[in-house]
């Protein structure tokens, strides 16, 4: 069902100005830690921006700021059904899945269609509006890599029927969808492989790793870290990717493969767990418990053609980017 949270006006395509300078985005999974974050600075980019969301894992309080802004609206749909007929845009970001373990696997059925099913209604609408159309891949393609750093041309080596398949496997199927529409109808795509992200508007029960050992310190509780705490990440404050976003979708050709946005930096979680107590002041200890099943060994961007072709690359640290974080959840 769809439900308008904010009046959207639509208009149909003869209605539309062709001289309008203000162009329309649609952000599905608009709601969510980055898709919020992305709606904001679509806004301060002059555009009329529609956020698009089922509210699953998604929060509207998120979005309360942006309800004030004329230029902003947001539907309450779940993008696994049939998107409005009537919906026009020239500019569509595909953020629509939840991202973190818990959430994606507590209904690993509806986290596959909204990759697959979401992924093929989100295409169809940019043929409808010859609208181009950014996909949010992951690196979770890679799976368990045996290449390191990961380049955009390894295929990765992921479990096709494990706990986290659902989303792994997801997502890689999204990508082959949105190539194909490339091929056989000339739309233009975009295809960003997303490595660890952290920042304001994570949830306190996100269940990602930077988000569980902030509100394990800032409560006084042991931080658990998950096998021997030796296995890597590297983690991209919000901002930097939503700049790489922007760029991306700017570019004036569309790059022939996915792309990887990330932060190169590579920490251990056991380092990543001695910065947040130092950050904290915590008097936390450190707790071990047994590894999950597919939980990858390392992972680390190869961003050279980020860097080379869209003069991008992550600006924070995780110092500074792990300050601003705590400062969030400490307020």
């Amino acid at each position: 069902m769809t439900k308008l949270v904010k009046v959207l006006k639509l208009e149909s395509g003869s209605q539309k100005d062709a001289s309008q300078s203000r162009r329309r985005a649609l952000v599905a999974g608009g709601a969510g830690f980055l898709g919020s974050h992305l709606c904001e600075r679509l806004l301060r980019d002059g555009y009329d921006v529609v956020a698009l969301d089922n509210f699953h894992t998604g929060k509207r309080y998120n979005l309360n700021a942006l309800q004030r802004n004329p230029s902003f609206s947001c539907i309450e749909h779940d993008i696994v059904d049939a998107l409005p007929s009537d919906l026009q845009c020239d500019e569509i970001y595909n953020l629509a899945c939840p991202a973190s373990p818990p959430h994606y696997q507590a209904d690993p059925i509806h986290t596959f269609k909204t990759s697959v099913l979401g992924s093929l209604n989100l295409l169809e609408l940019a043929r409808q509006n010859k609208a181009k159309i950014f996909q949010a891949s992951t690196s979770e393609v890679y799976g368990d890599p045996f290449v390191h750093p990961q380049p955009e041309s390894y295929f990765g080596n992921v479990n096709t029927h494990g706990p986290r398949s659902c989303y792994d496997e997801g997502k890689r199927s999204a990508e082959t969808l949105f190539f194909d529409y490339s091929r056989t109808y000339g739309l233009d795509i975009r295809v960003a492989r997303i490595f660890n992200t952290y920042g304001r508007r994570m949830q306190p029960d996100d269940g990602r790793v930077v988000s569980n050992f902030i509100v394990q310190a800032l409560r006084g509780e042991d931080l658990t870290v998950y096998g021997s705490g030796q296995q890597t990440r590297s983690f991209c404050y919000a901002d930097d990717l939503i700049e790489g976003f922007i760029r991306l979708m700017n570019a004036p050709n569309a790059p022939a493969h996915p792309v990887n946005l990330g932060n190169p930096a590579e920490f251990t979680i056991m380092e990543l767990a001695t910065l947040v107590v130092d950050y904290t002041n915590a008097r936390s200890k450190i707790v071990h418990r047994p590894l999950p099943v597919d939980d990858p060994r390392q992972r680390k961007p190869d961003i050279s053609f980020a860097r080379a072709n869209l003069g991008w690359e992550p600006k924070i640290s995780l110092s500074q980017g792990l300050a601003r974080t705590v400062e969030y959840f400490d307020t």
